[in-house]
């Protein structure tokens, strides 16, 4: 069965970091990796994305508008887990964050960073900024 675990959230004040990981009982390296995030009674939004390290794309991770400057994805396929790194955080960061798995794109992130595209998820992991 494949799975994809997050890991992470948590409460932290406005201005702090947290890092998020996504692990999997499958091989990740092959495979686009996203990040979404679901706030309540919203929709859910790409926060990022990361190809296989096998694409020339590896290099140039996507983002969404409320991520860029300040979150950082990356990957390590030896330890075959994602991450989402976290920095300046504010209250309206504050959401269910999932990783998910795209089979369907295969090892590049889909443009836009649809999550329609992605075919194996998380359960999400709580990020809550507040002080």
């Amino acid at each position: 069965q494949l799975q994809v675990v997050e890991s992470g959230g948590g409460l932290v004040q406005p201005g702090g970091s947290l890092r998020l990981s996504c692990a999997a009982s499958f091989r990740l390296d092959v495979y686009a990796i996203g990040w979404f995030r679901q706030a309540p009674g919203k929709e859910r939004e790409g926060v990022s994305c990361i190809s296989s390290i096998f694409a020339a794309a590896y290099r140039s991770p996507t983002y969404g508008d409320s991520a860029k400057g300040r979150f950082a994805i990356s990957r390590d396929d030896d330890q075959n887990t994602i991450y989402l790194q976290m920095n300046s955080l504010k209250p309206e960061d504050t959401a269910v964050y999932y990783c998910a798995v795209t089979r369907r794109a295969g090892p590049l992130c889909p443009d836009p960073n649809d999550a329609r595209e992605f075919d194996v998820w998380g359960q999400g992991t709580q990020v809550t900024v507040s002080s």
